[in-house]
């Protein structure tokens, strides 16, 4: 005998419907979003960034096993933020770490904003005990810098000495030069 049909002309054992699929690919990365949002709303981990990528997570990981060391950046205007660095990092390694933490909370803060660091190294350089912090190359460790250090920002112009110019300048001046003759 067959199961009586509904109005549709469908029965009842059709318009069952399945169980949810708890195995799926999205369902698993919704689970995996909430829980990591709950976990970072945890105040112990409040220094984990909001977006955090394996290497952010391996040097808080290296911060709390001794081989990375936090560094206090003051800013211009007295205000400061903590960044962390492995103890191997070069001053270059602190400049990127240093623009990364700036643009995220300036996302934060004014959402989609764009700052060029180029021109920022440009005018600015970080400081440490007096001595500016110029070569990139060198390890941040060759300064004395160690944990819980404190770097600051302060205004600095490469003078003529230096005869560096950029590619621009170099080609606007050539350039020119081309056009007289």
């Amino acid at each position: 005998m067959e199961a009586p049909a509904d109005i549709d002309g469908t029965s009842a054992a059709e318009t069952e419907v399945a169980p949810p699929d708890y195995s799926t690919d999205s369902v698993k990365k919704a689970r995996l979003h909430s829980s990591l949002a709950a976990l970072l709303e945890d105040p112990i981990l409040s220094d984990v960034p909001k977006k955090p990528n394996l290497s952010d997570v391996d040097t808080l990981i290296s911060l709390e096993l001794g081989s990375a060391m936090r560094i206090s950046v003051l800013k211009l205007d007295g205000s400061s933020f903590d960044v962390a660095v492995m103890n191997s990092a070069t001053v270059k390694d602190l400049k990127l770490t240093v623009a990364k933490k700036v643009n995220e909370m300036e996302q934060s803060k004014m959402g989609h904003r764009q700052i060029s660091w180029r021109h920022v190294w440009e005018n600015f350089c970080l400081l440490y005990h007096n001595e500016k912090l110029l070569d990139d190359n060198a390890g941040l460790q060759n300064y004395g810098i160690k944990n819980n250090s404190q770097v600051q920002f302060i205004s600095y112009v490469r003078s003529r000495a230096s005869k560096k110019h950029s590619r621009r300048r170099k080609y606007r001046f050539l350039h020119g030069l081309k056009q007289n003759t």
